[in-house]
Formats: C-alpha cells, structure tokens, sequence
C-alpha cells in the first residue's frame, strides 16, 4: 500500500533540507500514539539538532492549532516543551526540536521514581501557576459526561457484550451525578489531560520534556496528578501514591495554588477526578480496539478497572457502581 502522506511529507522536508541540514535518507518512524497522528526521526548536521522530530497530523483529524497555542502556553510558563522550528499548517507537518527517546515509563524504578516524580511535580505546579480561565477549553459537565459515557457504550455493551438492568443503568447515572459534582467544584487550571509516563521524557535539563498537550483544557486541579500517579501503565503501592500527592499538595500550596487547607479533603478530589478519568479510559481503551483496530491498549484495561474498583469501593456512595465494575473482572465472568 502506498503512503501518500509520507511522500507529502518527504517532498515537504527536502525543501527544509539546506536549511535544516536534513539527512533525508534517515527518515524513520519514531512512534504513534492512539489519534491519527505518527511522529517520525530524522538526522541533522545542524550541530544544534542531531535528530529532529516530525510530527504528521493530517488536518481533517488532527489540527495543528491546539498543538502550536498549547506548545507556546507550556513554553511561556518555563516547560519543557518541544521547540517548533517549522510549521505547514494546509498538510499538517511540524518540524521540532527532539526531547530524547527515553520516556518515564522506561525509566521509573523503585530507586528513581522520588526523583523523577519530584521533577514532574514541579513542572505541573509551574504549568498550573500560568493558569487563566478563558484561553483554553472549559472541561465542563456536558465533557466530563460525554468522557463517562463512553464506559458503559463501549466497555460494558461493546467490549463485554453486557446488558444492563434498568437498575444499573440508574446506579451508574446515580455515580456520575456526584463523581462530576466533585469534579466540577474543585479549582480549575490548566489541564494537560495526558500527563503521565508515556509523555514525559527523561532529559538531562529542565526535567521533564512534555509532549502530547494537545488536547488541553481549563479544568479541576487534581487532573493531571490523577494522570500522574493512577498511571494505566504502571502501578505503585498506595502509601508512595499518597506521599507523593502530599508533596505536589504541599508545593503547590506554598505556590499559591487554589488547593484546599484540608489533605483529606484534596485526596477525596484526587481519588474522585482519578475514579472519573478511569472510567473515560476503560471506555477509550476498549474503543481503541474494537473501532480502530488498535488492540495493544487492552492488556492495560486490568490495572485500570483495579483502580476503578478501589476507589468505588473507599466511598459508601459509589458501592453500586463497585458491585458493576467488580462484576466485569475477568475471573468472575
């Protein structure tokens, strides 16, 4: 099958070529992730850029702008961001400056974890102090719902074939209204939405590179740390989460972040944002594989439903819905 967009993009980067130094032969694919965007390496001469990135977004699916305003936001409030050095906005092409190819997940150990994850605190404490409402996208309730909804379309009724009774179609509902209620009363930030390890690179300054932003929002301040530490790709015992999410709590208090006075009362919201964003993931994972071919992500739907199910299970009010999720382990089908 041939590959119309890669020839675009070769033809794109052979008039960067003299600019940029390009070695144009060492084109090859860097990775893709879970859209319609893949990402491409490429040698330079340029003593400055050894490698260089290539992203390719094809415009009817993945627009460059949320990408190019929130790479400047995240630059702006000192992140380490990817640089962009050139842009084609009609065929969806950005060259960028290259963070490196070792990501947290290859890196994280029990040795390195409290360094690498004080690093990403900081960067997300810097990310949420630039902060201001009206620039990027509301995550409001119409979203949180939609992101909800895709549990029970696709992984209940898609993923395992399960019927629901009218009555737990009415105790899931029952969940959603209060785990949105908190969601929607906590202080709102910027979001990056994916800030987990497999989008933060290992580099040796200015520690984490972060990638992937572009589906940014302006929402609840326990998201990312959600993101962060109830990770879908790698799991830590309870007390080093809670030791962890204390010391992002704390430094953002003495920043000055809207956070509450009250410990107790910010784990309940981060317990309560990470319960919301795995639901949604249940719900993309299974979408991943059943609409998109794409059935990598299914092995990392069991860690995601234990974390489900715990929280549902800490909170007297989710238990129905624990009983639901528990009912869909795979040793109990």
């Amino acid at each position: 099958m041939t590959d119309s967009r890669l020839d675009t993009l070769r033809n794109w980067l052979k008039g960067l070529e003299p600019n940029w130094q390009l070695d144009l032969p060492t084109l090859a694919a860097a990775s893709a992730d879970a859209s319609f965007r893949r990402y491409f390496r490429i040698a330079s001469k340029n003593p400055n850029f050894p490698t260089l990135i290539v992203m390719d977004a094809p415009p009817q699916h993945e627009p460059l702008d949320a990408f190019i305003k929130v790479d400047l936001l995240l630059k702006n409030a000192n992140l380490n961001v990817p640089i962009i050095l050139e842009k084609n906005l009609v065929e969806g092409f950005l060259l960028l400056n290259d963070l490196g190819t070792k990501t947290y997940l290859e890196e994280l150990n029990n040795e390195s974890a409290n360094r690498l994850y004080q690093d990403a605190t900081h960067a997300l404490v810097q990310m949420q102090l630039a902060s201001k409402p009206d620039v990027l996208p509301n995550y409001d309730e119409a979203l949180l719902q939609r992101e909800l909804d895709l549990f029970p379309e696709w992984y209940l009724k898609k993923h395992l074939q399960m019927k629901l009774t009218d009555l737990q179609d009415s105790q899931i509902k029952q969940a959603y209204a209060l785990i949105i209620q908190n969601n929607l009363a906590q202080a709102k930030v910027f979001v990056h939405r994916d800030y987990h390890s497999r989008n933060l690179m290992v580099t040796k300054e200015n520690n984490p590179g972060v990638i992937d932003f572009q589906d940014a929002v302006y929402g609840p301040i326990t998201y990312d740390a959600a993101s962060l530490w109830r990770d879908a790709y790698i799991a830590w015992p309870e007390e080093r989460i809670i030791d962890w999410v204390i010391k992002f709590w704390e430094e953002g208090r003495q920043a000055g972040l809207p956070m509450p006075n009250d410990f107790g009362q910010f784990y309940r919201d981060f317990e309560w944002m990470g319960l919301q964003r795995h639901l949604k993931v249940l719900g993309i994972f299974s979408r991943l594989s059943h609409r998109d071919g794409k059935d990598a992500y299914l092995k990392d739907i069991p860690l995601v439903l234990e974390y489900a199910i715990a929280t549902a299970n800490r909170y007297i009010e989710l238990k129905p819905l624990a009983r639901i999720l528990e009912s869909t382990r795979p040793t109990q089908k």
